[in-house]
């Protein structure tokens, strides 16, 4: 209330506002008033209060609680009078506590707000002013109260003037129907009274007298007999008046328990809860009542047994509802009444008596009235409680536990006996097969429903740490213990033993049938990390889970009485444990060695697979003709793909071609679900064919998001795109995406890994655009840019955006983003023009990438410029957007080609000046010329982040707001190059000059070449700087060279790399001429060209494509595809670093390149080495998708998962992959993220110890940018910050080492993979 009201806002005078030290008597006044109304305000909340403690907890809260709060006058007036004394106090620590944080003095404060809230209480204006208002409080209140007994005084003499003739000392509840304090009377009895009416609920006293007594009871306050100095006797008698075998009397008793539960605070109702528990206990073990035995049953319209179920239903609902309350309490409270419930249950007949076995337990009544244990879930759900419960199990009722257990092993007993000798499952009626009313509940009824009880308590248990520790047990008339592990078992085994399975149409609607009770404890468990690590994630537990899997997969007998939901409840089971990466490493790869007789050889993750393609196939002949085999199909489908979305799972299951068996399937259900008649009004809907069809259309959508769920990894992409049906995948996500729906009940961040996966291939991106995907996302961010649709009704005006790229926009800017990587976007507006229309419409709405282009980006014309509503804001979208996609150096080769965009940038910023004088223009300094010098810089001039200097696109404060030059023309101003020194040929050291003879001279013997890779490692790790200029060329030159005549090193034949002289090349596409003269400037800024070396470059250029293209598959002739016409649709920037390698060496550049074609790394490093290539299998070369990104780039994410979590899981939540950044960073060799020496070394690097390095150095990447990755998550803009940013302070011989430890250790798998990629032509 620190924040001073408006003007006018009180009603109350500057006067009244005065010191309190000048308090006078008509100060005084007006307080009271203004208390009086607040109190009368919030009367209604303050009577309706159960205690004193709860009107203080109301009055404490009203701030919360009451919307008017701010409204009363006495809250105005202590605002304005805290803000006349404070608020200078705060001006001025504010004001410290700003210019100390500007100079980084500050620390130890979360927020400023915190600092300055702290030193205003510790100031002694604080001080004074709350001793001085709690003096005027006192006063005032004081009078008030005065006033209040005043009034008292005058009401009871005139009640007592109206009442003289009333003798009776008590007024009757005259609403039974009610235990509400509003709707009754009280009489105020003394203690004189109170120990009268003890002495008249004595038993010995007559009827009459007992029914005065409790009638007289019900009417008085419970709290006076609460008070009562003979309480003990009371409640001594009032226990012993429940079990009157008058049935009206022992309901006014429990009736006054009910009214005392509902309106009195927790230190009175504990009172009589102990005493209403310890009187159940003395009745269940007392052998005067007559307690129904097992065999007996339970008729609950017996009189004594509604008495009795009256009585725990009162327990049983106090026991819910105090969990709620008693937190405020002394702890002391709470564990009387736990231990009270407690003991009550833990009730056991000791009687000699050998029928006194089946006695009822007072356990078996509670489970009546509360089945599932939702007393026990409350009682565990907060950690105050939660203690106490578990402390008084551990130490004194750890028999409840074990009576719990024994219920479920009693009843899996059961279960399994009912097999009779054919396998079958004979009649074994239970309650949750019938749906009408029963009142007699059977023995086999009890045990059911105390099973129910018990399977709740105990998953409630295992949720928690403290409650895990109390297994094991021992159980009596058993020698073993009972741990976690037999415990989860016993309950994987009632999943597949329970009787009377539901049928198939009720399935979801049988909540109460065992295996679905079973199956969601298992389900809450698995939801909990610690808690599956502990209980699930075990050999032992997964092999009991796939027993009845396994048996059906060989073929082997198993009794299920249930097979198709039983296996749905499993494979719902195996879904949540592979969500969980534990989990599924424990399905993958297995834990500890499982100790199950019989257990099976092959992880469960095989299993699982196994077994899905069997059901695909209909292979399983107890289930092929099951009305339900579509819906397991489903579910175990799903328990794959929690497995294939995954880098690690999909290794596993890729050699089962798992995606060509669910593609199969897709394809025969799409085919029966057409022949599907059309349904003709007024037909039975609810027909079995009528269902049998609805049944087709879901497996049919559910086999299409298991296919598109391939797509969550490059390889799984890769796969998925071989089945051709990335199209059907992609529209499907997008109607799903459209209707705003769920992808499944594992995936917490939706269908934008996936599209950012789909949108990193060419294919891809075809498919998104076919589907709508582009053209929504296109139209949304109009309507949010721009204009929406003319039916949209536009209830407030919109705020003016300050962000470059308004927070309303930035989704849709984030999400081109995504889409737009270089395969996409040169699929989508290669060859193709912009509109450059006349004129343009104010509602003609973009609907493609061309679109944006022309209305956003290119707007060079006035038409373009009038066509905008908020034409600075829009045309600021598009730059921003530009920029972002052109930090892909091929993006920006193909903008530059085909719309000149650097001239259409050159000439807005040449119109964007004013004259000076006659002579002279100085540039407008804006929003759209910064961003577009900007956007010049980075275009013009190639560089690492020490090589270049970007200008800022934000203004200074002060005179000069943006001192970089701007420029309309050629060349770029001399600022924006970093100075970079002359070439100078490092000598070469002695570590230089053994690698170099070693090279030069080799003993190829068996070893040299890990011998070579030795010595090269120790320079990289000492003398890194040396490997660069003419060394680095020798260096590699020479280690090419004989691996290139080592014939187990050539991976691909000397036959196939031979070069056709007679093929007929055409010239250069003009991306790629662009490309020459980007690399020569770049050359030529780090000093390594000389003036003639762009001929030798495009001869270069043309000798690769021409060699390259006669290994191209001649399928491409008329391919699908953009990408695939003609040779690589990218720059050559393998090729063009190896030129300034060689210091424009032309001779050296080609040798070197014609025998590192040879080897198996020139199929990461060299990009255009694959393009279409013969050395690829067909599908794979014509799905377009290269092995850098379905190959390194898959290894990437697998590794980030493994080794840097944190930016593992930073990827997901933004939606982004770490696929796509790297397919960007690979292809164009790091070329404007690093400095050229690093860049250097990163080839080296790979082409010495293999391309599998290439994975390493994307991974050391990361874990250099972890931190900022982490932060710019938080802010959402990762993509741009990954896109946009140089790699700053990155050395890759600061990360040699951690490269070293990765080869050590992922080495065996990733090369082997990376080996394959080779097939052959068939």
């Amino acid at each position: 209330m620190a924040a001073p009201a408006p003007a006018g806002a009180s009603s109350c005078s500057a006067a009244s506002l005065a010191p309190m030290s000048h308090f006078t008597s008509e100060d005084e006044a007006l307080l009271q008033s203004m208390l009086r109304q607040l109190l009368q305000s919030v009367k209604e909340k303050i009577t309706g209060a159960p205690s004193v403690e709860c009107a203080e907890e109301i009055l404490l809260h009203l701030e919360e609680t009451d919307e008017n709060f701010h409204n009363y006058e006495f809250v105005k007036y202590l605002r304005q009078y805290i803000s006349n004394i404070l608020g200078s106090v705060i001006e001025e620590e504010t004001e410290k506590c700003t210019s100390a944080q500007n100079q980084g003095e500050v620390s130890g404060y979360d927020t400023l707000v915190q600092h300055v809230t702290k030193k205003t209480r510790e100031s002694k204006e604080y001080r004074e002013m709350m001793n001085s208002l709690k003096s005027v409080m006192m006063v005032v209140v004081e009078s008030l109260i005065n006033k209040f007994e005043e009034d008292q005084m005058r009401y009871k003499e005139m009640q007592r003037k109206v009442k003289t003739e009333q003798h009776s000392s008590y007024y009757t509840d005259n609403c039974s129907d009610s235990d509400s304090s509003f709707n009754q009377s009280y009489t105020f009895l003394n203690q004189e009274q109170l120990q009268l009416l003890a002495e008249r609920l004595d038993p010995v006293q007559p009827k009459e007298v007992r029914q005065e007594a409790i009638q007289m009871l019900c009417s008085a306050p419970p709290s006076d007999i609460l008070s009562c100095e003979n309480w003990t006797n009371l409640r001594k008698h009032l226990a012993t008046a429940l079990s009157d075998p008058d049935s009206n009397f022992s309901d006014k008793v429990l009736k006054f328990y009910a009214k005392t539960f509902s309106s009195s605070s927790l230190n009175m109702t504990k009172e009589l809860y102990v005493s209403l528990a310890k009187y159940l206990e003395l009745h269940f073990l007392s052998e005067d009542h007559r307690i129904p035995t097992m065999s007996m049953g339970v008729d609950i319209s017996s009189p004594d047994v509604i008495c009795l179920l009256k009585k725990i239903r009162l327990l049983n609902e106090y026991q819910r509802e105090v969990p709620s309350f008693w937190i405020r309490q002394p702890e002391k409270y709470m564990e009387e009444i736990m231990e009270s419930t407690l003991s009550l249950l833990s009730v056991k007949h000791q009687l000699s008596n050998a029928a006194s076995s089946e006695f009822l337990d007072p356990i078996y009544y509670l489970a009546l009235v509360d089945l599932k244990a939702v007393w026990f879930k409350k009682w565990m759900h907060a950690y105050y409680s939660r203690t106490v419960v578990i402390r008084l199990l551990e130490k004194k009722y750890r028999s409840l536990i074990i009576a719990s257990v024994e219920q479920c092993t009693s009843y899996l007993e059961a279960c399994e006996s009912a097999v009779d000798g054919r396998g079958h499952f004979n009649s074994f009626s239970i309650l949750h097969n019938g749906n009408k009313q029963k009142n007699l509940y059977t023995g086999k009824d009890l045990q059911y429903i105390c099973f129910v009880h018990s399977l709740s308590l105990l998953g409630r248990l295992l949720i928690y740490k403290q409650g895990r520790k109390l297994f094991p047990i021992l159980l009596e008339n058993k020698k073993d213990l009972v741990s976690l592990t037999d415990l989860l078992i016993m309950f994987t085994r009632l999943i597949y033993c329970s009787p009377n399975c539901p049928k198939p149409l009720t399935v979801h609607s049988a909540n109460s049938s065992p295996a679905a009770l079973v199956t969601d404890v298992l389900r809450i468990l698995c939801d909990r990390k610690e808690c599956a690590a502990e209980c699930l994630y075990t050999n032992t537990v997964i092999d009991a889970l796939l027993h009845p899997v396994h048996c059906l997969l060989n073929g082997a007998e198993v009794h299920l009485n249930c097979p198709e939901t039983t296996l749905i409840h499993i494979a719902d089971i195996l879904a949540r444990i592979a969500a969980v990466d534990d989990g599924l490493s424990l399905l993958l790869h297995g834990g500890e060695k499982s100790h199950l007789r019989g257990g099976t050889n092959l992880r469960g993750a095989h299993i699982i697979v196994q077994f899905t393609k069997k059901l695909l196939h209909e292979e399983i002949s107890n289930l092929s003709s099951s009305e339900m085999l579509p819906v397991l199909k489903g579910a175990f489908i799903f328990a794959c793909r929690q497995m294939y979305s995954t880098c690690e799972g999909l290794e596993v299951l890729l050699p089962y071609h798992l995606h060509q068996s669910i593609a199969e399937a897709w394809k025969k259900t799409s085919l029966l679900s057409e022949r599907i008649p059309t349904p003709v009004p007024g037909t039975d809907c609810t027909s079995t064919g009528s269902q049998e069809s609805q049944s087709f259309i879901m497996l049919e959508e559910t086999l299409l998001d298991d296919l598109l769920n391939f797509a969550a990894t490059p390889k799984g992409l890769l796969l998925l795109q071989n089945t051709g049906t990335i199209n059907e995948c992609v529209t499907f996500m997008f109607n799903r995406f459209t209707k705003n729906l769920q992808v499944n009940g594992c995936e917490k961040f939706g269908y934008a890994i996936i599209v950012s996966q789909v949108a990193a291939t060419a294919a891809g991106a075809v498919a998104l655009q076919n589907s709508g995907f582009i053209k929504a996302i296109i139209t949304e961010l109009w309507g949010v840019l721009e204009c929406g649709r003319d039916d949209v009704r536009v209830t407030y005006p919109r705020s003016t955006p300050i962000d470059p790229v308004d927070r309303s926009c930035q989704k849709y800017f984030l999400a081109l983003i995504n889409l737009l990587s270089y395969p996409a976007i040169y699929e989508l507006i290669g060859d193709q023009d912009i509109p450059n229309k006349s004129e343009y419409s104010l509602r003609e709405i973009p609907t493609n990438i061309i679109d944006i282009i022309d209305r956003l980006i290119i707007v060079n014309t006035e038409a373009k410029i009038h066509s905008l509503f908020n034409y600075e804001q829009s045309h600021t979208f598009g730059l921003r957007l530009l920029n972002v996609l052109c930090c892909d150096l091929d993006t920006l080769l193909l903008f530059e080609s085909q719309y000149k965009i650097s001239a259409v940038l050159l000439n807005a910023q040449k119109e964007n000046t004013i004259s000076t004088s006659e002579t002279s223009r100085d540039f407008i300094i804006d929003g759209l010329s910064v961003e577009r010098n900007h956007i010049l810089v980075r275009i013009t001039h190639v560089g690492g982040p020490t090589e270049r200097i970007l200008p800022p696109r934000i203004l200074q404060k002060g005179d000069d707001p943006y001192p970089w030059p701007m420029f309309s023309s050629y060349p770029l101003p001399s600022c924006y190059l970093a100075e970079f020194p002359r070439k100078t040929d490092l000598r070469q050291d002695d570590d230089t000059g053994k690698l170099l003879s070693a090279l030069k001279n080799p003993d190829k013997q068996q070893g040299w070449i890990e011998n070579v890779q030795r010595q090269f490692c120790e320079i990289m790790e000492t003398k890194p700087n040396v490997v660069s200029g003419t060394n680095l060329a020798e260096l590699i030159e020479t280690f090419v060279w004989h691996l290139s005549e080592t014939p187990s090193e050539c991976y691909f034949s000397s036959r196939e790399n031979e070069v056709d002289e007679n093929m007929e090349m055409k010239k250069l596409s003009s991306l790629q001429q662009l490309g020459i003269k980007m690399t020569i400037s770049y050359g030529k800024h780090l000093n390594l060209l000389g003036e003639n070396s762009e001929n030798d470059l495009c001869e270069i250029l043309l000798y690769c494509e021409k060699y390259l293209k006669q290994q191209q598959q001649q399928a491409f002739l008329m391919a699908s595809l953009r990408g695939l016409e003609g040779s690589y649709a990218g720059y050559d920037w393998f090729a063009s670093s190896v030129f300034l390698i060689m210091m424009g060496n032309k001779e050296k550049t080609l040798r070197f390149l014609q025998q590192f074609s040879h080897l198996h790394v020139s199929a990461f490093l060299w990009m255009p080495r694959l393009h279409c290539s013969i050395h690829l299998p067909l599908d794979t070369a014509m799905s377009g998708i290269h092995p850098v990104y379905f190959c390194s780039a898959h290894y990437v994410e697998m590794l980030l998962k493994a080794e840097l979590p944190l930016v593992f899981s930073a990827f997901r939540m933004s939606g982004f992959t770490s696929s796509q950044i790297c397919q960007q960073w690979l292809t164009q060799c790091f070329w404007n993220y690093m400095d050229w020496s690093e860049i250097c070394h990163y080839i080296a690097i790979c082409i010495f110890l293999g391309p599998d390095y290439q994975i390493y150095m994307c991974i050391s990447v990361f874990k250099h940018l972890e931190q900022e990755i982490l932060q710019h998550t938080q802010t959402q803009d990762l993509q741009v910050f990954l896109k946009e940013e140089a790699l700053h302070g990155f050395q890759v011989s600061d990360y040699f080492k951690y490269m070293e430890n990765l080869a050590v250790t992922y080495r065996p798998v990733l090369l082997r993979d990376m080996r394959n990629i080779r097939g052959q032509n068939t």
